[in-house]
């Protein structure tokens, strides 16, 4: 017989990761929406960390990081002994957790001529580097890596919903990130919607991690006990 969870638990820890998501995207509208010279359309979430008001920014980062690091926790004991998913899975939203929390801690470069006043092309800085690599490239990677585990492990499950929007929420995570990427680098044509891209990126995959958490939540025994015992 599958070991029982402790119920409040697993339920406090999942209740971060479907809070974690809405809280991060609710916080940059607000931010973008209020700051002067900033174009949602044209400027990455990243760059409201630059400023005098850019602190809050970061702590979005930061605590959405935190509640993230919980979610995978919840996502390891809710899916203990269930195998396909249940090591690498977790582990990748880990991962995910952690680079939201590097790329707060370590403040992106100007970009997009935002802050008004700095180059287009922005400067380069040590910090600015460490946010784009390692922090921000593992957020959108480990995140899409994971859609593609779990959309393994619903299909094994026979869960044919799941598996589809996982493994096409990965999808679309990848080809958002390469297009926005190819945006904040001014390539002509795209420039002009880099935050937009972005933003849509965000939107979907944060939102996957929502309604994951929320659908394990739900479940009182998130893993069939016919479940393949194998990890992925």
């Amino acid at each position: 017989m599958r070991p029982r969870i402790m119920p409040t638990t697993r339920t406090s820890l999942l209740l971060c990761g479907a809070i974690g998501g809405p809280l991060f995207v609710i916080a940059f509208l607000i931010e973008g929406a209020t700051r002067t010279d900033y174009d949602p359309l044209r400027h990455p979430v990243s760059s409201l960390a630059l400023g005098p008001s850019g602190w809050m920014q970061i702590a979005n980062f930061v605590v959405t990081g935190v509640l993230m690091l919980f979610f995978a926790v919840g996502l390891r004991r809710a899916l203990h002994a269930a195998g396909r998913g249940s090591t690498w899975g977790p582990l990748l939203v880990g991962a995910y957790a952690i680079g939201l929390i590097g790329a707060g801690v370590f403040v992106t470069d100007p970009v997009g001529g935002y802050p008004l006043g700095t180059p287009v092309q922005g400067v380069r800085t040590w910090h600015g580097a460490l946010h784009d690599f390692p922090f921000s490239l593992l957020v959108f990677a480990a995140l899409a890596a994971s859609c593609l585990v779990f959309a393994r492990r619903f299909a094994g499950w026979g869960e044919r919903g799941w598996a589809v929007y996982s493994a096409v929420t990965g999808a679309l995570i990848v080809i958002g990130f390469l297009l926005s990427g190819q945006a904040f680098a001014q390539v002509p044509g795209l420039l002009q919607i880099g935050g937009l891209l972005q933003r849509l990126t965000i939107a979907v995959g944060w939102g996957w991690l929502t309604l994951l958490a929320l659908h394990l939540r739900n479940a009182d025994n998130p893993a069939p006990v016919h479940a393949d015992r194998r990890d992925s």
